[in-house]
């Protein structure tokens, strides 16, 4: 059975990894530190900060293995690997919403990068899935759980 891809652009894998970096040799020293402090409080059957600081250490664990995970099956896309001018992943978007033409921003990445408030939507949302492949000028309707959404696609880079 084929592993799951993880596609996303070289700035979104650089991110992981630092975020790795940064998993595995600060905070894990550091709740490891705070366990120690913890255990020194004495009976660890009713000690809150103990019972806190291992919880933060499973999730610390976790998202280690799933950042490894994500960069093991990395498959770096490029927007250089299609046509100038469609949008693809790695690509940004302006549209316009239609009729009130209120203009949106967005760079379609990965799942693994994507970022809301960063201007970063996943390649898998409804809004890129709409978009891929289109060009500057296209008019789209997009189906997303709000509702549809009619767009025109003012700028491609």
């Amino acid at each position: 059975m084929q592993e799951k891809k993880f596609p996303m652009t070289v700035e979104g894998k650089e991110k992981l990894e630092n975020e790795l970096n940064e998993l595995k040799t600060t905070k894990r020293k550091e709740v490891v530190e705070r366990i120690k402090v913890a255990r020194g409080f004495g009976d660890l059957s009713e000690n809150s900060e103990y019972e806190s600081a291992r919880e933060e250490q499973a999730f610390i664990e976790g998202r280690i293995q799933k950042v490894e995970h994500m960069l093991q099956h990395a498959e770096i896309i490029s927007s250089n690997d299609y046509a100038e001018g469609e949008i693809a992943l790695g690509r940004t978007v302006l549209f316009k919403e239609l009729p009130d033409g209120f203009e949106e921003k967005y760079k379609i990445v990965g799942a693994a990068e994507a970022d809301p408030f960063e201007g970063k939507i996943s390649n898998e949302s409804p809004i890129a899935k709409a978009l891929i492949g289109r060009t500057a000028g296209d008019k789209v309707m997009i189906e997303t759980p709000g509702g549809d959404m009619n767009v025109e696609i003012l700028q491609v880079n």
